[in-house]
């Protein structure tokens, strides 16, 4: 394996550089970056002057604060948000996914454990089991639990006191939520994306913790190419450090940046290879479209989830591919990023034609 490749593979084969999603390895490295309390948080300003006002108001009553729910896509410090609640608050928090609360029993052997104050932090609570759900409705409202011993018709049901506590919740899916658990949330945020500006500050603040000396320029190619995700950014200044370390003496420049980037195939609107390859099929194969998901994962050699999950998000968003009832059309700004013109009679991008995003297409696709 060439130098090379050795650098290119120290990210793992497992998770795209450019992925907002971050595995256990990462989520450890990621504790040493995270901001401690609210005034050091860059960016989402409206949320964090609500959220402070929320704090501030259950200190001065002497009471937990109102349950928290955060939404928003992946990477942008919902896990964060929860860890500063709890430290702003002073009292512990206790952390568990959605999916790992299976039965009623589970979330009931969490409750019990609570002590007056504590925060419980839910991630991905909208993969909840039903009946979990159905006992927390009780428990964010009444601090109590009906548990069941038994089955059948001699079940018995015990109520279970629990102390006052704040839980915050975080999804990626707020729509999947139920109402009646959304509604149990004193207060709902939702976090956006971060501007290119914003995310130059997380780099800067972050290449500090890390103790590399950066130069201005250098952080904000890094920012620029972060799909508006802190996560994103602070991974990619990760490899830009280690191309740094291996080829350039520790130089932390822009043409360092730039090289180290090519290197991993981030571009300069943060596209990686896969979301190049989408764009590229859709234009020279297909003419721009419209074709459908299914067709164009294969041209593409991917899973149709990958396409419709991993990449499709980001390009919708950033105006180079629509969904349309016919299928995935190029925009005329994927030709222009790709360097192409648009070949007449190219399907052209009628607004009227979008569909919902989770609306299905014809034939499957």
């Amino acid at each position: 394996m060439s130098s090379e490749e050795e650098l290119a593979a120290a990210e793992g084969e497992h998770l795209r550089v450019v992925a907002a999603e971050a595995d256990a390895d990462e989520r450890t490295i990621e504790a040493a970056l995270r901001p401690r309390t609210l005034a050091e948080v860059v960016g989402q300003e409206r949320v964090r002057d609500q959220l402070s006002l929320v704090l501030e108001a259950a200190k001065g009553r002497g009471r937990a604060p109102d349950h928290v729910l955060l939404s928003g896509p992946p990477g942008l410090g919902k896990t964060t948000l929860a860890m500063i609640i709890a430290a702003e608050v002073g009292t512990p928090l206790r952390l568990t996914s959605g999916p790992a609360i299976t039965h009623a029993g589970d979330l009931a052997a969490i409750l019990s454990g609570i002590n007056d104050g504590d925060v419980l932090f839910v991630d991905e609570i909208h993969r909840m089991s039903r009946p979990a759900e159905e006992m927390l409705y009780l428990a964010m409202e009444d601090f109590r639990v009906d548990v069941v011993i038994g089955k059948g018709p001699g079940a018995t049901a015990i109520p279970l006191e629990i102390p006052p506590f704040t839980l915050v919740g975080a999804t990626t899916r707020a729509g999947l939520l139920p109402g009646p658990l959304r509604d149990r949330f004193g207060f709902t945020a939702h976090l956006e994306f971060y501007e290119a500006g914003e995310l130059d500050e997380i780099v800067r603040r972050s290449a500090g913790l890390l103790g590399v000396r950066i130069e201005p320029d250098c952080s904000y190619e890094i920012a620029s190419r972060s799909r508006g995700t802190p996560r994103i950014a602070n991974r990619l200044l990760r490899r830009v450090r280690d191309y740094a370390q291996v080829r350039a003496g520790g130089e932390m420049s822009r043409a360092v940046a730039r090289a180290a980037l090519e290197l991993y195939e981030v571009d300069e609107s943060g596209l990686d290879r896969l979301d190049r390859g989408v764009l590229r099929v859709l234009c020279e194969r297909f003419g721009g479209g419209p074709v459908g998901l299914s067709t164009l994962a294969v041209a593409v050699g991917e899973e149709r989830e990958t396409v419709e999950e991993v990449a499709e998000p980001f390009l919708v968003r950033n105006g180079l591919l629509a969904r349309t009832p016919r299928g995935r059309v190029a925009t005329p700004a994927a030709w222009a990023h790709l360097g192409l013109v648009a070949p007449a009679g190219a399907a052209a991008v009628d607004a009227t034609l979008f569909d919902e995003p989770d609306a299905p297409l014809p034939g499957g696709d």
